[in-house]
């Protein structure tokens, strides 16, 4: 197994990186981000949930809080990351009257929040240690709170051919949807699980 990537080394970059592996579609970062919040807001809507506290878990640089804000309506969102060098870009760039970032050592869960959003960060996370993710995650959401997990589809080849063209994506470890439902249902009493789209 390879080494986990340290996040810190593409802080600067992470942009620059992930358009040039992104080019392959004729797209770029936002149109991803922006369609994965657009289902996400569709999926809120037909569950009637009105989320209040939003945790985006793996912020990285903190470019999806506006969105993420701007969709759900929220009072305000925490973003978590394991990169102290994307959370000082997220706190400089993104950071405000209704939003913060904080390292994942430094969030403590309360069991308060009614949204967690998770947008590929579990492909780059350990096997051994993606039950603890979950756990964590859960320990964070309210009773009946909404876990939205999105992960790069493995059985797609022209996802594999974009992750292959991306350094900090080539040696992920990517999720199918039965194991992130495998996954999240032994970490918790009760799952709603959303549709997963083919990206």
């Amino acid at each position: 197994m390879s080494a986990p990537v340290h996040f810190d080394d593409y802080a600067q970059d992470y942009d620059a990186a992930l358009n040039k592996g992104l080019s392959a579609t004729g797209e770029g970062r936002d149109y991803f981000a922006c369609g994965r919040i657009q289902w996400l807001s569709r999926c809120l809507r037909q569950l009637s949930e009105q989320p209040r506290l939003v945790l985006d878990y793996g912020c990285g640089d903190g470019s999806s809080s506006e969105l993420l804000l701007s969709a759900t309506k929220a009072d305000f969102l925490t973003g978590i990351d394991a990169s102290e060098k994307s959370l000082e870009l997220a706190n400089r760039n993104h950071g405000g009257e209704r939003s913060s970032f904080l390292s994942m050592a430094r969030y403590q869960p309360h069991a308060e929040v009614d949204l967690v959003y998770c947008s590929g960060v579990f492909h780059h996370i350990p096997v051994v240690e993606r039950a603890s993710g979950v756990e964590y995650i859960w320990r964070s959401l309210r009773p009946g709170g909404i876990f939205s997990l999105w992960e790069n589809n493995p059985w797609n080849p022209g996802t594999r051919y974009v992750m292959s063209r991306i350094p900090f994506d080539r040696d992920a470890i990517t999720l199918t949807q039965d194991y992130c439902k495998g996954v999240a249902s032994r970490s918790c009493a009760e799952i709603r699980c959303f549709t997963f789209p083919n990206n």
